[in-house]
């Protein structure tokens, strides 16, 4: 195996905005949106150079025949090697996903969890996937099933040993696409999103960023993909990363879980919070300071 392997995998999730796809650890993931196709190949080398410093095994997925893009890489450091002998391996899009596939959310997640632990039986440290899926989201159908999907291998990242770039391509797909993609990411370039609703290991989701009334159909969207579900009557998410929230954010959080009878506890210190709820008598919303349990 090639690079170093961490004895005990660090589930501590990066969340923000980047400007590079360097510094990413064993359970990160990150939505990068490009306009310019050497930009994804500079960014998919870096996150996987570092993913076979990390010791894990790395998989760059997209389209084009497989030697040029293995030609993509070639030139990294120790990754000529790693393509001989394992520890890197590249995917065509077109060979994998014929044109006009409409992936199967938890099935498509699956399958990366399970290709996840044989790297580990082999020695790797985890998995670390780089993709340009630029044509699995062409049209409504499949975007929406693959914004299903980046919920559901999210959650599967932050609970195996599993990282990921998912790459879109701007200029072909446009910025409310973009946004539809990027939000349910906890990494984004750019301002691709005001807010990001994504995984977390001790709440049902975490929310950053902001939520105003040009974000009312964006996080509709995303609550509906995204599915959370109650735990003993409650829907916990962690919102430190929250920097405004508007009433009609507010309202539509209670109205996603009136349905399951269920509670939103909101764990944030934005102070305008607990007022609003209060003040709108929101009986399906209660604010929690962040950590408070």
């Amino acid at each position: 195996m090639l690079g170093r392997q961490s004895g005990i995998l660090s589930r501590v999730r990066r969340t923000g905005v980047i400007e590079d796809a360097r510094g990413l650890g064993l359970h990160d993931h990150v939505c990068w949106a490009y306009d310019d196709l050497n930009d994804f190949r500079c960014r998919a080398r870096e996150f996987l150079a570092e993913g076979l410093e990390l010791g894990q095994q790395v998989w760059y997925v997209a389209p084009g025949d497989v030697e040029t893009l293995a030609d993509d890489l070639r030139d990294l450091d120790g990754m000529a090697l790693a393509l001989q002998v394992g520890a890197a391996r590249v995917v065509s899009v077109e060979s994998a996903y014929p044109a006009g596939t409409v992936v199967e959310p938890a099935a498509q997640a699956q399958a990366f969890v399970t290709a996840a632990m044989q790297a580990r039986m082999l020695g790797f440290s985890g998995l670390r996937v780089a993709a340009d899926t630029t044509p699995l989201v062409r049209t409504r159908g499949q975007l929406e099933a693959f914004a299903r999907y980046e919920c559901v291998v999210d959650r599967c990242i932050a609970s195996h040993p599993l990282s990921g770039m998912c790459a879109y391509n701007r200029q072909e797909l446009g910025e409310e696409v973009i946004a539809q993609l990027a939000c349910l990411h906890p990494n984004i370039n750019g301002s691709t999103a005001q807010f990001r609703l994504h995984a977390s290991n001790h709440a049902a989701a975490s929310l950053n960023g902001e939520l105003d009334m040009t974000t009312v159909e964006l996080l509709s969207l995303a609550l509906q993909r995204a599915d959370l579900q109650p735990d003993g009557g409650e829907v916990v998410i962690d919102a430190a990363g929250l920097t405004f929230i508007d009433h009609r954010a507010l309202l539509m959080l209670a109205d996603r879980t009136r349905r399951t009878h269920a509670t939103v506890v909101l764990q944030t210190d934005w102070p305008g919070a607990a007022p609003l709820v209060e003040c709108l008598d929101i009986k399906e919303v209660r604010v929690e300071p962040p950590g408070w349990r």
